[in-house]
């Protein structure tokens, strides 16, 4: 079948759309997951970082992300450590993608220096997977997100993580 062609802004009217969130994934010197309970509706707990803005990298967002939900300064640009491809969904009429990168491990006295914006997290938290799995509000998506983070950075591969909505 031959399609007709198109001009370059009727050919990218014509392919799928998507929305682009970036995070840093921190533990402690433990190994334990820093998530931050959202302030937005549901309680819900995540990891720091948020929606890409017009002009910006993942890793511009996921810096910028970070500094405004927990005051920390991210200077060296870090490995990414999970690709999240999230289907369109009920309140979500466009694919999500997400860029999350490997932030480190953050010491003390780092942890004791994280300032929440309160307009979006009412706390931060550090707890081991299997604690993480079995805390209320986190939702399997989250955990599943977690989990994924956790094994690339153990494995040292990168990873892909796909939700189907």
């Amino acid at each position: 079948m031959t399609k007709a062609w198109l001009s370059p802004s009727e050919f990218v009217q014509s392919l799928p759309k998507a929305t682009v969130y970036a995070c840093l994934y921190f533990t402690d010197e433990s190994g334990r997951p820093l998530q931050l309970r959202s302030s937005y509706g549901v309680a819900r707990w995540q990891v720091p970082g948020g929606n890409m803005d017009d002009g910006e990298t993942p890793w511009q967002t996921a810096v910028r992300e970070t500094r405004e939900e927990t005051g920390l300064v991210i200077t060296k640009q870090c490995p990414l450590l999970l690709t999240h491809f999230i289907t369109p969904r009920h309140n979500w009429p466009h694919s999500h993608i997400g860029f999350l990168f490997d932030g480190g491990t953050l010491t003390a006295d780092q942890l004791e220096h994280i300032v929440l914006d309160p307009n979006e997290h009412t706390e931060w938290k550090l707890q081991s997977l299997a604690e993480w799995e079995n805390h209320e509000g986190i939702s399997q998506l989250a955990f599943a997100r977690l989990k994924a983070l956790d094994a690339a950075r153990r494995s040292g591969v990168a990873g892909y993580l796909e939700t189907v909505h």
